[in-house]
């Protein structure tokens, strides 16, 4: 399907069709993925903006290059501006397209995970926002995590909580049951709307209620005190006790003490927004989360500009649109009640108005947003704003490092511009069993998780006892640029399509030429991916190198010995990272593979026990062993069993039974009963 802008009829009379009414847009390419979801109050005016001149113009780069790809565009009305507003937060979160991820997710800053879906949720610290229901809730991102982890480390200490992902013993607690560490959740000693109350009163910890968890354990302990239960008191008290350390630990006061605010600033360059958001109550600093944003177009600083002197209009509205953008993601994540009352700001908003609605009705009470100019709260952006900096200036110093590590291997395998894509292979297995490949990705010196890729093996000569690294990766290079050389085959640029590469990540289609391949290996791997390239007749497109772990030595084609490099070099050290990445990844993905092959036990193999009554089995018997000993008789008594399928487990762990203890067509007495061994039975 051609774009929209290739098709100009048809770009006219979808635009015709698009309503003056307030809802959401949805962009799609020709694969019908969505490539960007966006809000307006007339949303025929908004779409129009997008193909005005016909290239997308007054845009930026990236959205120039999203509207290039546009194919269809859907639309949702709604009944207001707000209401697109939440459904654009709620599409954004379910469908995450490529281009409205303007925050960075560069797994810098960890959350907190509570799994509010289980029944007895886990509590752990975690990277990577990924949500596998939409009951399950993350804290952060924050900035401190020694602060974190140490904060985490103290609520396990003051509240009995789950402490392991699966349990130690199958039939008994552990030694964190008997110190009071857990409630004994392996074995359901405490009920799952107990757990989820005890829970919830640490959730208050992180969302910054801890004043009001105070006062919610002072009358808990009090009504323990009157029944004359002082153990569960003195319980009560030892928690109060440890959330005074805590807070004691974590907070500084700002003055004010009556009022509960969020503080939010940035400070930007010309690529990117560093943003700070200090959560304050009651007065007491609880929590700092950052985030790091696209700030491609901002208009920069005044040069030579005193401290004093405050942003330019355009610059002050670009701030806005990136604090807007913050607050949308953040607060659309958040329960109403750690929404606080007021929230100050160091630009106004493109939609402050809108903006203040929406968080108002997800508080259920009216929320204020302030930029203030003077006087005390001009004093908290400038702090806050002042810590902006300093993580700015921080992600420029790495930011610095990873291009000059760029620029030495370019360098070192003459290059004539530093490579942005670097992608790193590696094959994992044992002695062929369950082997794997991973892809990893390194854009601009950083990991890009989000196109990492899997593969398993599919040679049928690459098997359990048969290994052969260099069939394996010559397998992945095949299936990985299959699609580009049937696009040179069919007469395709490749220098068209490698450019369009370079300036998107990756939208799908051919957007994904790497700069650089890195084999993990040898000479022996490289020959090998070498001729399989030639195969697919684009060894002379790809640059591709291997490395080798003894030495840290660096391979390239055609040459014979490594190239003149130094293992502490900012070229190399940048090849063992994304080494050592692969390595890392596919190792995981084999242990993932074969421990699913483990579950499967020998129990699978037999005809009528499927998965559920499979797991009632082992949950009745404990163990395999234990129903490989069992009589016909004990197999059928168990739940979901019956005389018949219990005959068939029975004789598949004990194949010819029937045959060596058979009756005796003359006296009708077997061979056992008539006294002869089953040794001299033949």
């Amino acid at each position: 399907m051609k774009s929209l802008l290739q098709d100009p009829a048809r770009l006219k009379a979808r635009l015709k069709e698009v309503p003056t009414e307030p809802g959401c847009y949805l962009m799609r390419d020709a694969e019908d993925r969505i490539l960007y979801i966006g809000k307006a109050k007339v949303l025929r005016n908004r779409v129009r903006s997008y193909f005005q001149s016909g290239s997308g113009h007054g845009h930026s780069p990236r959205i120039a290059l999203m509207v290039r790809q546009v194919c269809e565009i859907e639309f949702i009305v709604t009944d207001s501006e707000a209401e697109a507003l939440a459904l654009e937060a709620n599409l954004i979160k379910n469908h995450q397209p490529h281009f409205n991820v303007l925050l960075k997710d560069d797994k810098k800053y960890p959350y907190l995970c509570i799994t509010w879906s289980e029944a007895y949720p886990r509590i752990f610290i975690t990277r990577r926002r990924r949500f596998r229901s939409p009951l399950d809730r993350f804290y952060g991102p924050y900035v401190d995590v020694g602060l974190l982890r140490r904060t985490l480390g103290l609520v396990k200490r003051v509240f009995p909580l789950r402490q392991r992902p699966q349990p130690l013993h199958r039939d008994r607690t552990c030694l964190n049951f008997d110190i009071g560490r857990c409630p004994g959740v392996c074995q359901e000693k405490i009920s799952s709307e107990d757990y989820h109350r005890t829970l919830r009163q640490v959730a208050m910890v992180f969302q910054g209620r801890n004043e009001e968890l105070l006062e919610l354990l002072h009358e808990q302990m009090q009504r323990y005190a009157e029944r004359l239960d002082f153990e569960s008191a003195a319980r009560v008290r030892d928690q109060l006790q440890g959330i005074d350390t805590l807070t004691a630990d974590q907070k500084m006061s700002l003055g004010d003490s009556s009022v509960s605010r969020d503080v939010l600033a940035l400070a930007a360059d010309e690529r990117v927004a560093a943003v700070q958001l200090f959560q304050m109550r009651a007065g007491k600093l609880v929590g700092r989360l950052g985030f790091t944003a696209d700030a491609i177009g901002m208009p920069p600083a005044a040069e030579g500009a005193g401290e004093d002197l405050p942003p330019s209009p355009e610059r002050r509205d670009a701030m806005g649109r990136v604090l807007q953008t913050v607050i949308e993601e953040h607060y659309s994540q958040v329960e109403g009640v750690e929404i606080p009352p007021e929230l100050l700001l160091q630009a106004p908003l493109p939609q402050q108005q809108l903006i203040e609605d929406w968080l108002s009705e997800l508080r259920g009470r009216k929320v204020r947003l302030a930029v203030p100019q003077r006087a005390q709260k001009a004093d908290l952006i400038e702090l806050v704003e002042r810590n902006a900096n300093y993580e700015l200036e921080r992600a420029r110093r790495a930011s610095e490092q990873n291009l000059l590590a760029t620029e030495d291997l370019a360098q070192l395998l003459e290059l004539n511009t530093p490579p942005r894509r670097i992608e790193g292979y590696d094959i994992s297995h044992i002695q062929g069993s369950d082997a794997v490949a991973s892809q990893v990705v390194f854009i601009d010196g950083l990991p890009a998780k989000q196109h990492y890729r899997k593969y398993k093996i599919q040679s049928s000569s690459i098997r359990s006892g048969h290994s052969d690294d260099f069939m394996a990766m010559a397998e992945i290079m095949r299936r990985r640029f299959r699609r580009w050389a049937q696009a040179k085959a069919a007469g395709a640029d490749l220098r068209d399509l490698r450019r369009s590469a370079g300036s998107a990540l990756h939208t799908g289609g051919l957007n994904d030429w790497p700069d650089v391949v890195m084999i993990d290996g040898g000479k022996g791997q490289l020959s090998a991916v070498m001729e399989a390239l030639r195969e697919l007749n684009l060894d002379e497109d790809l640059v591709v190198c291997s490395l080798a772990k003894q030495r840290e030595e660096v391979f390239i084609p055609g040459v014979k010995d490594p190239l003149d490099s130094e293992p502490e070099q900012l070229g190399v050290q940048l090849l063992r990272r994304l080494r050592d990445e692969a390595h890392r990844f596919a190792v995981s993905f084999h242990r993932q593979q074969r421990g699913e092959r483990m579950k499967r036990s020998r129990l699978s193999d037999i005809p009528g026990l499927g998965p559920k009554r499979i797991k009632e089995l082992l949950a009745h018997f404990r163990s395999i062993d234990a129903i490989q000993l069992a009589s016909p008789e004990t197999l059928a008594a168990a739940p979901g069993m019956g005389p018949g399928l219990a005959k068939v487990i029975w004789d598949h762990f004990h194949p010819g039974a029937d045959e060596v203890v058979s009756a005796d067509p003359q006296d009708g007495t077997s061979d056992i009963e008539n006294g002869r061994s089953l040794e001299l039975a033949g």
